[in-house]
């Protein structure tokens, strides 16, 4: 009898736990907004098992050239399994998704000539999840690849009530390095030390800018890594000048969850 009543507390306890997992899963859809009469649409996603009762921390994730894909997602759904609540805001506009370099220039570079324009469209993504019931407001963090890089730096630059900034091999460049001062939160930018498309000069000039500023801000190069080190659709040949780098994507990855764990705390 002893024996069955433990067989069956055991049988009962790896239900519960079965159940416990199955509970614990995240939660993601496309929120549709609109911002200047363009509509956009944006991928949130939180983990369910994560969120503390109340209020939590929350990061924006801003898309590379070609929109918010794959990529995107897999950091956003990796950075709510740390416990955010995660928007991919939409830059370009809904149905908007760039399938070649040279489109994909095209729509980066509307953006990049008008910063005026990459700020406001940062800033309506930073409204949205300003308003999310569980998010709080007041620990609020962003970070981007490529050409979100850049436009997380823009939203910094704008001042923007985000607490830190994280730029993975983004475009380090502004019109308005004087800008910086309105800058309110901590930075961190991850650059690749070969990226061809993000050359020394710029990177020379960003720093002069943070000093300028005084800034709270952190540079992490990686030795031998060129443009779009964290992203595996890059392939794998640096010669072209984009391209995944494994060992510089996880110190990244690591960099990143360390940067905001800080900021948060």
């Amino acid at each position: 009898m002893k024996k069955l009543l433990q067989t069956g507390f055991l049988s009962l306890s790896c239900v519960l736990v079965t159940t416990l997992a199955a509970q614990a899963e995240l939660k993601s859809h496309q929120l549709e907004y609109t911002h200047a009469g363009q509509q956009l649409q944006g991928y949130l996603v939180y983990d369910t098992d994560k969120l503390k009762p109340g209020k939590n921390p929350a990061l924006l994730v801003y898309h590379a050239w070609m929109g918010i894909g794959e990529h995107e997602k897999k950091w956003s759904n990796q950075l709510a399994e740390q416990g955010y609540i995660v928007f991919a805001p939409d830059i370009y506009g809904k149905g908007i998704r760039p399938t070649t370099p040279q489109a994909a220039a095209e729509q980066a570079g509307k953006y990049r000539k008008d910063r005026a324009l990459m700020r406001a469209r940062a800033q309506a993504g930073l409204k949205q999840l300003q308003t999310h019931p569980r998010v709080d407001a007041s620990k609020i963090g962003a970070l981007g690849f490529c050409f979100g890089g850049g436009v997380a730096l823009e939203l910094a630059r704008s001042g923007a009530a985000v607490s830190g900034v994280v730029s993975l091999h983004g475009n380090l460049d502004t019109p308005n390095p004087t800008d910086a001062q309105k800058i309110k939160g901590q930075l961190l930018v991850l650059h690749g030390a070969a990226d061809p498309h993000v050359p020394m000069t710029q990177v020379a000039a960003f720093q002069q800018e943070m000093h300028a500023a005084k800034v709270d801000w952190q540079m992490h190069m990686y030795g031998q890594a060129v443009h779009a080190f964290t992203d595996p659709k890059a392939g794998n040949d640096p010669s072209k000048g984009a391209a995944y780098d494994a060992s510089a994507a996880s110190k990244a990855w690591a960099a990143t969850v360390q940067f905001f764990g800080k900021v948060f705390a």
